[in-house]
């Protein structure tokens, strides 16, 4: 008996699911087609039912991912100005967290995937880069927003992510063998980009964190 249409897409996104949760543990090419296909329940013959190469469930992994990860930082925007919260100061108090720091599988894709970007296709290659891109645009708008002023607000959003994400990376690195010196790495980190955001002009100070 044939699979149905809408059972077949609901196979393909269990896949795509299961392989982004591999790929994010242990790497792109440390995942075999068997392995993720077991995890996603299915034998490995039916893998080409829904790609035609890994390849291409590679960028439909990265296609997801940076859509999710899109929509989970409009939702932690939206978040915060609900509760009266600065956006940007929310953003670097959860990314730079030991909750998001343990969250590999799930937590931001462009750290989570920094390390494989460059030896993708250029189809995956090119979701990474859109998601980035869309990442700096959409973080540069908050801090346009929250600080009254557009002037160098994309400058501003590439820094401040870029050293977000090198002191995710770095604390991840060494979380296992050396926790204290993670925790020094993400705890320097977070404050010393806090004090940057606070000393920036037209900041609001009723939208501080509170945790901050």
């Amino acid at each position: 008996m044939g699979v149905s249409k809408q059972q077949a897409i609901e196979n393909r996104h269990a896949i795509v699911a299961a392989a982004e949760k591999l790929f994010r543990e242990r790497g792109v090419d440390a995942v075999g087609l068997a392995e993720l296909m077991k995890a996603a329940g299915f034998t490995q013959g039916g893998f080409y039912n829904h790609f035609k190469s890994k390849d291409a469930l590679v960028a439909a992994v990265m296609d997801k991912a940076m859509e999710d990860g899109g929509d989970a930082f409009a939702s932690m925007i939206e978040a915060a100005r609900s509760a009266d919260a600065d956006p940007v100061r929310e953003q670097i108090q959860w990314y730079l967290s030991p909750e998001h720091r343990a969250n590999i599988d799930a937590g931001c894709p462009l750290s989570g995937f920094v390390g494989d970007a460059r030896r993708l296709s250029e189809a995956a290659r090119n979701a990474y880069a859109g998601g980035l891109a869309g990442n700096f645009e959409q973080f540069a708008r908050v801090i346009a927003e929250t600080h009254g002023s557009k002037e160098g607000s994309r400058k501003k959003a590439i820094t401040l992510f870029s050293q977000m994400v090198g002191t995710l990376l770095l604390s991840r690195a060494v979380t296992d063998i050396d926790p204290a010196l993670a925790d020094e790495i993400l705890d320097e980190g977070r404050q010393h980009l806090l004090t940057v955001v606070d000393a920036q002009p037209g900041v609001r100070s009723r939208g501080r964190s509170r945790r901050g």
